[in-house]
């Protein structure tokens, strides 16, 4: 194997673009695009209202997007 030679900072960037990677390999290998346990949407609108953590705004969306979702039942 050879030697190679790198200034630190293109050796940090390098690095830090390899970890960036690495990451999204490591999300990707999970289940990502499983669907989802739940499918009433008035039990996962519940769970988010109870977080506290949600604007009234968002949680309209959420209920807007998951009504119109074949997936969610009402």
């Amino acid at each position: 194997m050879s030697t190679i030679t790198l200034p630190k900072i293109k050796y940090q960037d390098i690095k830090k673009k390899a970890d960036a990677y690495e990451l999204i390999l490591s999300i990707l290998e999970k289940d990502f695009f499983a669907a989802p346990p739940v499918k009433d949407s008035k039990k996962i609108i519940g769970e988010f209202k109870k977080t506290g953590l949600y604007k009234k705004e968002f949680i309209d969306s959420l209920k807007k997007g998951l009504s119109r979702s074949s997936y969610f039942t009402k």
